[in-house]
């Protein structure tokens, strides 16, 4: 009995691609909205952390830091500044204010730090007794007539709090009426004024 060799049919190939494992089959007009889709969304995403934790923008209203801000300027905040470090003397801040039922964010400057005494005597301010050096002030704005008159804080700065006040010491309302900021209030460090573009500048 003779034996035959047999040789298998090869196996008749599908019409159409074959898909690949791993790969979607989805047509290109779908694969790329869903791209646009989950691009968008991680934008999104990233925004709303970035500004929740990270960066934020303020809209300065009122002359209290004339000339340093005017109304209108809008600048960024560093919200992660203070989480981070100690607020520095001379830095700009956003601050919380609650007044009854009422909330509004002020923007002052550093003035003192915590376990330091604060007087204003001549619209000059001294700290521990000490002349503070204040090249941010504009002498056309704060004249002897026109810088809010004396002032003496009762003891030092408490821990955990600063002592702030407007750029324009006869048009602000600081810690010379509402008394040293905790730092739990401050918002962030604003550093740069970003609009209009001709009062760009770093703070």
């Amino acid at each position: 009995m003779t034996s035959e060799s047999t040789i298998p049919r090869p196996a008749e190939e599908p019409d159409g691609p074959v898909p690949v494992a791993g790969k979607s089959t989805l047509p290109p007009s779908a694969r790329a909205f869903v791209d646009w889709v989950i691009v968008i969304a991680v934008a999104l995403l990233v925004a709303f952390l970035v500004r929740t934790f990270v960066l934020a923008h303020f809209v300065v209203e009122g002359e209290s830091m004339y000339s340093t801000l005017e109304t209108g300027d809008r600048v960024f905040v560093n919200k992660l500044s203070y989480p981070l470090h100690d607020p520095n003397r001379g830095d700009v801040v956003v601050l919380h204010q609650i007044t009854g039922a009422s909330e509004r964010d002020l923007i002052k400057r550093v003035i003192a730090l915590p376990g330091e005494t604060v007087e204003v005597r001549n619209c000059t301010v001294l700290l521990d007794g000490r002349v503070l050096n204040e090249p941010y002030l504009d002498p056309e704005v704060v004249t002897p007539t026109d810088c809010g008159g004396d002032y003496s804080l009762n003891g030092p700065v408490p821990e955990d709090h600063v002592f702030v006040m407007g750029d324009n010491r006869g048009g602000s309302q600081d810690s010379r009426v509402i008394g040293p900021i905790s730092e739990d209030d401050l918002v962030g460090r604003a550093f740069v004024v970003f609009w209009p573009q001709s009062h760009w500048q770093w703070l």
